[in-house]
């Protein structure tokens, strides 16, 4: 199942629709600029795979709510946001096969428009008194910035082993999965237990989530991004973290140059997926996202089943062999 089917959406069919315009309504100004970028932005919205996490883990322990909707609307602005800054920080022209919004109206509107949406999804929490909501998604915004930090301190010495690489996904991508999964329990459950679990669910599947990204750097399936573009912004990912682990000195001494000082010549980045590719990175990174995907599964058998529960079931799949 590599495709986002309407299966998948069907027991919230109805709420995505809801959440469509509360999330539109909750993102405009009175600036008409604002307003203006604001639209762009909700025209070319993605997958929308976090609200989507948040109805499917409320309907899991109960249904769903006007918090749920509250919840769904900060999960997202809150990821709108940080897309928004990484563009800048990146300096990426591209989001989602659109002009970035730095691209369009500058780095410094693209800064304040990030900033305008944190603030919004902030203001949205407290003006609907969700505290315990706004308590879950802060944690995470903390946890991403750090995570992101954390990834460029190590990119600098190229030093990054297994643990240190798990923790930096769990920080920056696996915590607001976590966190749109806990928020969607927590709008409907007051059970401290099913709220930790489905903050461990997403956590699970963040990590897988962040896995098969990184294998994309690598593959051969054209996904909409070049190939070895983790190589040249020297991001050490799970296959190459293991590659090295495995391979000669001299070898690892070779691979660790080309990153450091060859990683804009396209004929060497090529070099090094060849050298990731052959050392079975490939293979032992996969096996660690099905694992996580395994470990996401058994917390899923904890609770009664019903269509959300199958729903979150495939799209734990979806994440796990989407093409792009």
């Amino acid at each position: 199942m590599a495709k986002l089917t309407d299966s998948i959406k069907a027991p919230i069919a109805e709420e995505l629709k809801i959440f469509d315009k509360h999330f539109k309504e909750a993102m405009s100004s009175k600036v008409a600029m604002l307003s203006h970028i604001t639209r762009y932005i909700h025209k070319r919205k993605g997958k929308q795979m976090r609200p989507m996490f948040v109805f499917l883990c409320a309907k899991l322990v109960g249904g769903v709510t006007d918090s749920s909707y509250h919840a769904a609307s900060l999960v997202e602005m809150l990821h709108t946001a940080t897309l928004v800054h990484d563009d800048v920080v990146d300096e990426s022209i591209e989001r989602r096969g659109f002009f970035s919004i730095n691209a369009l109206w500058g780095s410094k509107i693209a800064v304040l428009v990030g900033d305008y949406l944190l603030s919004r999804g902030l203001l949205l929490a407290l003006d609907n008194e969700e505290y315990q909501l706004l308590q879950i998604l802060s944690r995470a915004v903390k946890e991403m910035s750090e995570g992101e930090l954390l990834q460029i301190e190590k990119a600098r010495r190229l030093d990054i082993k297994e643990d240190v690489y798990y923790e930096i996904i769990r920080q920056k991508t696996a915590s607001l999965i976590a966190a749109a999964c806990c928020a969607g329990a927590a709008s409907s459950s007051s059970s401290k237990e099913e709220i930790e679990l489905m903050y461990q669910f997403g956590e699970k599947i963040g990590m897988a989530f962040q896995i098969r990204d990184d294998l994309f750097d690598f593959g051969t399936d054209d996904v909409g991004k070049p190939l070895g573009i983790d190589i040249k912004e020297k991001k050490m990912t799970l296959p190459l973290i293991y590659a090295l682990q495995n391979a000669s000195s001299s070898d690892k001494r070779k691979i660790i140059n080309i990153i450091k000082r060859h990683n804009e010549k396209k004929d060497k980045v090529a070099e090094v997926i060849d050298f990731v590719r052959k050392s079975g990175g490939l293979e032992y990174a996969k096996n660690i996202m099905l694992q996580y995907r395994e470990d996401a599964f058994k917390i899923l058998e904890k609770f009664p089943n019903n269509e959300a529960k199958e729903s979150l079931k495939n799209l734990v799949i979806y994440v796990t062999e989407r093409k792009k």
